[in-house]
């Protein structure tokens, strides 16, 4: 295969099922993350090497690079560099030929100013081809991993994916603007009324029982309403630790976005 190489601008548990996927079908990757990322499901997360400095997802490594130099030096280790670059400004300096949105902010946050002759995004916020060459729909569902060619992903509701009935209740958010401090770990089975975390003080008790999937960072400072936590009911606790089938089906959907362009696409 020639030398492709990919960004990935987000490594969340999303941005690491796309970087997951391209690794092991022989793409070169790179993740761009943020300083402070807001990850929940961290242990499925190459985002966790911002702070660890590596981070190992089913048997693929990620490691924190402090410039561009290291990424070859790592990708012939077979590891994927992650780089922290909020504003994306490494992209006019390397060689990048495909770049991966998967920030899933709801919205665009640069992206399309980034100087790359292909870019993918994942989820609302991206209209195809204005602001990106392919949309790939996020939202679980009938079209979940369809790609959108001309037009947008479906808007963001607010309203989570059910998982065996439950909705919201799965969702642990933040009462209050504060600093959060967890006092339950990843993988924990925990019960409806059981304690998870505190905020400034104030404890933040679970919806219902099942196995504690995701949880933000201790020391984390929040906003009111913000995600910290989510509940998996079917307490199933390797899938705290496995890619979702939410985030194989989104690696397999850019995966295809990326053949097509370089195999069918690209010849037109």
């Amino acid at each position: 295969m020639e030398e492709i190489i990919v960004a990935v601008r987000g490594g969340g548990d999303i941005g690491t099922a796309v970087a997951h996927r391209l690794y092991r079908s022989g793409f070169k990757v790179i993740i761009i993350e943020a300083k402070k990322p807001t990850v929940i499901r961290r242990t499925v997360s190459f985002a966790e090497a911002v702070n660890s400095g590596r981070a190992v997802v089913e048997e693929v490594e990620c490691v924190r690079v402090e410039n561009i130099e290291y990424c070859h030096n790592l990708w012939k280790e077979n590891k994927i560099p992650l780089l922290v670059d909020e504003e994306a400004v490494s992209l006019e300096q390397f060689k990048i030929d495909i770049l991966v949105d998967a920030i899933l902010a709801k919205r665009n946050t640069g992206s399309n100013k980034c100087k790359v002759p292909y870019i993918i995004a994942l989820g609302p916020g991206f209209t195809a081809p204005l602001d990106a060459d392919v949309v790939i729909e996020t939202k679980r569902g009938h079209n979940l991993g369809r790609l959108i060619y001309r037009g947008r992903a479906e808007e963001n509701t607010g309203i989570p994916g059910e998982v065996c009935g439950f909705s919201e209740e799965r969702i642990i958010r933040a009462p209050m603007e504060g600093t959060l401090t967890p006092c339950k770990n990843i993988g924990d089975m925990v019960q409806k009324g059981d304690i998870v975390a505190y905020c400034n003080n104030l404890p933040i008790t679970a919806n219902l029982p099942g196995v504690l999937r995701g949880i933000i960072t201790k020391e984390f400072y929040v906003h009111k309403g913000m995600k910290i936590g989510d509940i998996d009911p079917r307490g199933e606790v390797h899938y705290c630790y496995t890619i979702s089938d939410k985030g194989r089906a989104i690696g397999g959907a850019v995966l295809e976005a990326i053949l097509y362009y370089l195999n069918v696409r690209g010849e037109k």
